[in-house]
């Protein structure tokens, strides 16, 4: 039953990444989901340069969405810096075109740029106008990173938080899930901490201060999974209190990569640790109502 918010996938395999390996095909994708109770899985297409061997197009998207249509959904992912690399750019313009060929929302974002950049503010203001939620990624500074920047605490998050509040913000990245816990340094932000969760987190503050904010538990790049598991108990009672916020995610980018948080949820629920209602809304019926998809 799991809608999957969060996949990357090549027609083309192209270079190994410098971690090694190289992106799921999309048949190696399906073979990976379906046998695991993912009906749907949505493509995050890879256009920013700070995160890409190959720049993706819209274009390989959209044909990998129409060769296997009950399976794909595609979001369009669309660099702040496109059409003029101007904060006036009709950017509006690019999001209705793929609204109208079945894009669903905005994402992976992963520019190298500040959340009140004027660029990246003008993202924002377009996508709030079309009613289209974006899924980012956080870098902890300006270069040798990806991820739209933000420092210790993210006061930039919540700045957009504030200018845009009908704008559905999809936290992801380390930098985001770290900041679960209040005792976070500046040299952890980048990493997966672990053990108990301290008082005063940033990320638990901003869920119940704004409402427009939601969350990407993925597990493949750690972040997600890792805040909501280095504390199971913490865990438990954070899907519960958030639980119409959150998404299940895989962000496979490697057909090694572990289904984790399937087994985790799973476990969850059949012990009775995390209810049905809030496994089912992280499971797929949140996507199915941030995304418009009819109900299983």
């Amino acid at each position: 039953m799991f809608i999957d918010i969060h996949v990357h996938t090549r027609y083309f395999r192209g270079p190994e990444r410098l971690v090694g390996g190289t992106y799921a095909t999309p048949e190696e994708l399906i073979e990976m989901l379906k046998p695991r109770g993912v009906r749907k899985a949505v493509i995050l297409p890879g256009v920013n340069p700070e995160c890409a061997f190959i720049i993706q197009s819209m274009g390989e998207v959209l044909a990998i969405v129409e060769k296997y249509p009950d399976f794909f959904i595609p979001f369009m992912n669309i660099d702040p810096r496109q059409v003029r690399n101007s904060p006036d750019a009709d950017l509006g313009y690019l999001m209705r075109y793929y609204q109208e060929r079945g894009c669903k929302g905005i994402g992976e974002i992963c520019a190298s740029l500040p959340f009140d950049h004027p660029l990246m503010e003008n993202l924002f203001r377009h996508a709030e106008a079309c009613g289209l939620p974006v899924l980012f990624h956080i870098a902890p500074k300006q270069g040798g990173y990806y991820g739209i920047v933000d420092s210790l605490g993210l006061p930039g998050l919540e700045g957009a938080l504030r200018k845009f509040p009908k704008l559905t913000f999809i936290g992801h990245s380390q930098p985001f899930w770290a900041e679960i816990s209040g005792d976070l340094t500046e040299d952890q932000r980048n990493g997966y901490p672990k053990g108990k969760v301290a008082e005063g987190g940033a990320v638990v503050r901003l869920f119940r201060e704004y409402p427009n904010l939601w969350g990407d538990l993925s597990p493949a790049a750690g972040s997600g999974f890792n805040a909501i598991s280095r504390d199971p108990e913490f865990g438990y009672a954070f899907m519960e209190e958030f639980q119409d916020r959150l998404l299940f995610g895989t962000d496979i980018c490697d057909p090694r990569n572990k289904l984790t948080l399937i087994d985790y949820l799973n476990t969850a629920v059949a012990e009775g640790r995390l209810s049905r209602e809030a496994y089912e809304k992280i499971g797929w019926k949140n996507a199915e109502r941030l995304l418009g998809l009819p109900s299983a």
